[in-house]
């Protein structure tokens, strides 16, 4: 059974630091293109960072330039999301997901939730002092 599991989340005052996982289950994450995307209340899914599978190409949103980063540790079957100086409008759930690709994130726009087949259950995440 196929199954991503979030973890990570809290509450974290303005200018705190976060490290979500996302732990993968029934398969490897080695041929699979990893999202991390977030929605807050009101608001349309966005695509927060993505990373390739295979040429280490990644994405981040401007929102989270310089103070996210993502990683992953196929070894573990698992994916980081480093969240620093994080802002009030960071607050979301976050939801990591995962599709079968080897393509260049950034070249073939792929940080997109609709190009994702397998999704973890979300973690919440909240800024505030």
């Amino acid at each position: 059974q196929v199954q991503l599991v979030e973890s990570g989340g809290g509450l974290v005052q303005p200018g705190g630091s976060l490290r979500l996982s996302c732990a993968a289950s029934g398969f490897t994450l080695d041929y699979y293109a990893i999202g991390w995307f977030r929605q807050a209340p009101g608001k349309e899914r966005e695509g927060v960072s993505c990373i390739s599978s295979s040429d280490g190409s990644t994405y981040y949103a401007d929102s989270v330039k310089g103070r996210f980063t993502i990683s992953r540790d196929n070894a573990k079957n698992t994916v980081y999301l480093q969240m620093n100086s994080l802002k009030p409008e960071d607050t979301a759930v976050y939801y990591c997901a995962a599709v079968p690709s080897s393509l260049n994130i950034r070249l073939f726009r792929l940080c997109v939730p609709r190009k994702y087949d397998y999704w973890g259950q979300g973690t919440q995440v909240t800024v505030s002092s």
